[in-house]
């Protein structure tokens, strides 16, 4: 949702569930180009934003509605984080400069255990029982 913007500065500022994003048009109002980077496009570059949203289910019915293809489908992923791993529902869009929007909701934290690997490579097994940080 816009919660303001100025058209004559190219300049709107965005909230939903408490992330905020700011975004300045190029060539209007401020410029924070440093004089050395070209624009060229795509400008994002692979530039990965993560937003965490309350529930993205509106977020793709929008994003349907407007027949924008997602550059990520809807996928459940699990990230570890110290002895844990944080559950998330996700999917990414790509906006028009190139810049990848990745928009989750939480579905839980589960404690982190080697049952959660997948056969892969023997060394992430050891590693995991030898340095183990809750011995």
């Amino acid at each position: 949702m816009v919660i303001y913007g100025r058209k004559d500065e190219g300049f709107a500022f965005l909230e939903r569930d408490g992330a905020q994003l700011m975004l300045d048009e190029i060539g209007k109002g401020r410029t924070w180009m440093y004089p050395n980077a070209p624009l060229e496009r795509p400008l994002g570059r692979g530039v990965n934003l993560q937003i965490r949203v309350a529930t993205i289910a509106p977020l793709l019915e929008a994003i349907a509605t407007h027949n924008i293809p997602l550059f990520l489908p809807v996928e459940e992923k699990w990230y570890r984080r110290g002895n844990d791993e944080i559950g998330q529902r996700q999917f990414i869009v790509a906006d028009p400069d190139g810049y990848l929007l990745r928009f989750y909701e939480q579905i839980g934290v589960r404690k982190y255990s080697i049952e959660y690997l997948k056969p892969c490579n023997h060394f992430l097994v050891i590693k995991h029982l030898f340095f183990r940080s809750d011995r």
